[in-house]
């Protein structure tokens, strides 16, 4: 058991064993699923206990959600820290009102991020996974060239929804590609290589406009469904949608209404509404390539994150600002 020297932290996500043991270094963690417990009564011992907890570890699009009850069961917490990039999962008004901090993973997986969206865009222009099958299946001595062709990415018209951290790094890339960039966000950037974008108020206007919609901005109220079959109609028959955003920024119904009766030519997904739940519809599309919420995993974006959220718990139980404050 840990001395008294090292503060209790509740521990709401699964941690892989180095993240586990780079915690314990510092903290007591009581751990919910190592716990076995219920969610209510594993929050009920935690809060009874002598020296109950004052900060919690959570996990993004888990189904475990910081709001009013959840605070109400375990009093004590005044620090949130999340391993996440999103805050969904976090009542950010209810954590105000009550004085509670909150920390999000920050830039940790930007780059990680871009790097899978231009990957997941590169192989369903190129049709790579397709044509990969299609080498492993035997086809090709079978029944010769694979068809249909694929299609280049330079001098596409790519739309970004939400020019942040993560759509301005697919931007610099698709760029290099030699991409045109347009982008929707909640106002027009002036700043640094924005200035060179085109912006669009309004998300049907940047689909209408573009060869390629990369959906990259945070789920809240004004985005869940931001991409709908009126965007989608927009897009057109020729183009593509790839989404590393989270699942509910689409209308996953639409989308696949789309795809099946080809009114857009293709997507890359990384991210679905009802995770690990994947359409059975879009298994067996040639056009559609499917990850399973893999673009934040790399071995240097877990390593940083240990590294980060290791940071803001100690700049929390200092009293110094957090490192990532939302």
């Amino acid at each position: 058991r840990k001395p008294a020297a090292h503060p209790a932290v509740l521990v709401l996500r699964r941690l892989d064993a180095p993240f586990a043991a780079a915690l314990r270094e510092h903290f007591l963690l009581l751990d919910f699923h190592a716990s076995g417990e219920p969610l209510p009564a594993f929050l009920a011992a935690a809060a009874a206990a002598p020296e109950p907890p004052r900060a919690a570890v959570v996990v993004g699009g888990g189904a475990i959600r910081v709001d009013a009850p959840f605070l109400d069961a375990v009093p004590s917490v005044r620090c949130v820290v999340t391993t996440g990039t999103g805050v969904d999962h976090i009542d950010l008004a209810e954590c105000a009102r009550r004085g509670v901090a909150v920390a999000n993973a920050g830039k940790v997986y930007s780059t990680d991020v871009a790097d899978h969206a231009v990957g997941l865009l590169l192989d369903v222009q190129r049709r790579v996974s397709a044509a990969e099958r299609y080498v492993r299946r035997g086809s090709w001595p079978a029944q010769g060239d694979y068809r249909p062709l694929g299609s280049k990415l330079g001098g596409k018209r790519v739309g970004i929804i939400g020019l942040g951290n993560i759509g301005s790094l697919v931007a610099r890339r698709l760029e290099a590609f030699g991409c045109v960039i347009l982008y929707n966000s909640r106002r027009r950037k002036e700043e640094g290589s924005a200035r060179r974008y085109t912006y669009f108020p309004d998300v049907r206007g940047l689909a209408a406009a573009s060869d390629v919609l990369v959906v990259a901005c945070a789920l809240n109220e004004e985005t869940r469904h931001v991409v709908g079959r009126e965007v989608l109609e927009a897009l057109g028959k020729d183009g593509v949608l790839i989404n590393v955003g989270r699942g509910a920024n689409v209308d996953e119904a639409a989308l696949v209404a789309a795809l099946k009766e080809g009114r857009i030519a293709g997507a890359g997904l990384d991210v679905f509404e009802d995770e690990p739940k994947v359409p059975a519809e879009l298994l067996p599309m040639d056009n559609v390539v499917l990850t399973p919420h893999v673009a934040v995993l790399t071995q240097e974006s877990r390593s940083d994150l240990r590294a980060q959220t290791i940071g803001n718990l100690q700049a929390f139980f200092s009293g110094q600002p957090l490192l990532t404050p939302m």
